[in-house]
């Protein structure tokens, strides 16, 4: 049985669920992190070095780094979701690492600030958010006239965007209309993989811990 290491409210670990609940993969889904405090010990220091969510024990595997653990599930369980050709799986993984080398670090930015009054706002907040509306752009252009980041179909590029993309839209911050961003996540908060993920929904398929 796999299992996930980590709350249901981090993206990261909602990016794990939506592709376990997408193809239908038992697991057993763990509360680590934040408000549970249990990433500090030495046990699971042993599991994790970083002390940060999700970890997933496959067996005698264990593993770290959400988009690793994407590209090792579907490795596994749905090939096809990382593309079948080395030219196919460019499409697919340039957006999980843009992701992580473009979009993350203003959406942390604004995540940590946005609800907050003005007045407490980091001094660069407006620059972030500004920065993180850019990278909103960019998807939004790369989603025009298209039903899905890569290859045509649902891949990893969705699942690892997906929790966060919606967080970034649900912002209160200025940013222009998204429509093809719009979209596409609508057609994301549809899916009943995902309605899971993000805890809006039940499993029919995750064990208790």
């Amino acid at each position: 049985m796999i299992r996930v290491l980590g709350r249901q409210t981090s993206g990261n670990v909602q990016k794990v669920l939506f592709f376990l609940e997408e193809v239908g993969v038992p697991y057993a889904r763990e509360d680590y992190g934040r408000q549970f405090g249990n990433t500090n010990t030495d046990d699971y220091r042993a599991l994790n070095p970083n002390m940060k969510v999700p970890t997933l024990v496959d067996g005698d595997v264990t593993t770290w780094e959400s988009h690793t653990i994407l590209r090792y599930l579907a490795a596994l369980h749905k090939p096809e979701f990382n593309g079948a050709t080395p030219a196919e799986k460019t499409q697919v993984e340039r957006w999980m690492d843009w992701h992580l080398g473009s979009l993350n670090a203003p959406y942390l930015a604004v995540f940590r600030d946005a609800k907050k009054p003005e007045a407490e706002r980091s001094a660069d907040f407006a620059a972030q958010a500004a920065d993180l509306v850019a990278q909103m752009k960019i998807l939004d252009g790369a989603l025009a006239g298209k039903d899905w980041l890569a290859l045509g179909r649902l891949t990893l590029a969705d699942i690892a965007m997906a929790s966060v993309a919606k967080r970034c839209l649900e912002f209160p911050i200025d940013k222009p209309e998204l429509p093809n961003l719009t979209r596409w996540m609508k057609a994301i908060e549809g899916r009943p993989a995902f309605q899971v993920a993000i805890g809006s929904k039940e499993s029919t398929i995750a064990k208790a811990a």
